[in-house]
């Protein structure tokens, strides 16, 4: 119990500092912002011991909306990142004969210190701020049909942007991996129903600690900038994998996502006044 206030007021102390950093950044004077907005679908596989004991498979649907500014921390190297997504998948089983719905709600925001090896290559890295909540339901089940999702982290975070021509025509590669480290996440107990902890009020370990003991997990992501006419494009990959072992059940959620969208370069002055840059791809 120690270790989960202890991990609550880390968490609670680095969501005011970074929400303190994003207010004193929004109130100084001309700083670059890139917004991206991406759609895309992919393949889960789904598996929750909560619920079954075999694995489920099948398409995914995800949007993806990022954000992503200079501060002025650490002689102005230092970026905040804001990631919301939200994903939905159908899966089934491999006779066909079970269903399950599955949905996610996921936002990060972290700090990244830039490492300019030179004028096309940098380093990032920095922590990272990763909160999730959702849901997976199973059609099959009559009792105990579902099994809800919520669980937080402190992440190291790191990426890699490399800015490249082909023949005169500006791209911009970039790959991300973001690494749980600390954490806690909720979770009913083995043979435990929602009805014996809410409405019966039984009491047990429902807040686990996590790390990578038990939650072994990888979120990774790869994007490409390019102009088309006065639009910045981006294609992208998204990996998610989520995995956790605690209260003596099991669960992965494995997620592969190909996405498209567009992304937005501008500079937000005095005032909240923007100034768009459209045929310019990511400086950062």
């Amino acid at each position: 119990m120690k270790r989960i206030v202890l991990l609550s007021a880390i968490l609670a102390c680095m969501l005011c500092v970074l929400r303190a950093s994003a207010q004193e950044d929004s109130l100084r004077a001309t700083r670059y912002v890139m917004r991206s907005t991406m759609i895309g679908a992919g393949k889960s596989n789904v598996f929750e011991t909560y619920l079954s004991p075999v694995e489920y498979k099948g398409p995914e649907v995800r949007i993806l909306h990022e954000s992503m500014r200079m501060t002025r921390l650490m002689d102005g190297n230092v970026s905040v990142q804001n990631l919301v997504q939200a994903s939905g998948s159908y899966t089934k089983n491999r006779s066909g004969t079970g269903e399950m719905y599955s949905g996610f709600f996921n936002w990060t925001c972290g700090l990244h210190y830039q490492f300019r090896i030179n004028d096309d290559l940098r380093i990032l890295f920095g922590p990272m701020l990763d909160l999730t909540v959702g849901g997976i339901y199973n059609v099959r089940n009559s009792n105990n049909p579902a099994q809800a999702k919520a669980y937080g982290s402190i992440d190291a975070s790191g990426m890699l942007v490399y800015k490249f021509r082909i023949a005169h025509y500006p791209m911009v590669l970039r790959y991300q991996a973001d690494l749980p480290v600390l954490g806690a996440m909720f979770s009913p107990e083995f043979g435990e129903s929602y009805y014996e902890m809410f409405s019966l009020g039984h009491d047990g370990r429902h807040v686990a600690f996590t790390s990578f003991h038990n939650n072994p997990s990888l979120r990774q992501m790869l994007t490409l900038d390019f102009p088309v006419r006065k639009v910045v494009m981006r294609v992208g990959y998204v990996c998610n994998i989520q995995q956790a072992k605690v209260n003596h059940l099991k669960s992965h959620v494995y997620s592969h996502d190909f996405m498209v969208g567009f992304v937005k370069n501008l500079y937000l002055l005095k005032g909240r006044r923007k100034v768009s840059m459209p045929n310019r791809v990511t400086p950062f």
